[in-house]
């Protein structure tokens, strides 16, 4: 169903009406996501600091064949490994200035989390080196950032792995 074809709601019509009026932006918003986080993973897979990049409409993606059969862009989130494990990253993470850290990804605004000490912070070492999450990963939540400003913000991060 889509918005309008919603009748069953218990929200105000003041709820309803800013939520409508946001889902009519929303392919826009996400396509511009999706062509910053793009970008972002190939500035990011250019750094000597960064081990790996995980975004799934790179070529290097173990998936990527499969995403560009069911996906029409890569998406908004970009996963990385930072060389010097959680050190680095926290050190990188800490370091930027437009791009916020969160426990909580999906946003207008650019958010990073290290997932080895929030989302999946239960696991074992073990269970999360199996998915492939190192103590060096990020996740970035790209938003609607001039993609000039992201790309500087980073760099600044890594910058400040490098010294």
């Amino acid at each position: 169903k889509t918005a309008y074809e919603i009748k069953e709601c218990d929200w105000s019509s003041d709820v309803c009406s800013s939520d409508l009026k946001g889902l009519e932006t929303l392919p826009l918003r996400v396509a511009q996501q999706t062509k910053s986080a793009s970008l972002i993973a190939d500035f990011l897979a250019e750094q000597k600091s960064i081990a790996r990049v995980l975004y799934p409409f790179r070529k290097d993606h173990p998936q990527a064949e499969l995403a560009h059969k069911q996906m029409t862009g890569g998406g908004t989130l970009v996963s990385f490994d930072v060389l010097g494990g959680k050190a680095a990253a926290f050190k990188l993470a800490n370091k930027l200035e437009l791009i916020k850290i969160s426990n909580n990804l999906g946003d207008a605004k650019s958010l990073i989390t290290h997932p080895a000490t929030t989302t999946h912070q239960r696991l074992t070492p073990e269970a999360r080196a199996a998915l492939g999450i190192s103590e060096g990963m990020l996740r970035l939540s790209v938003g609607l950032e001039d993609i000039e400003d992201l790309l500087e913000d980073l760099g600044a991060g890594l910058a400040a792995i490098k010294n």
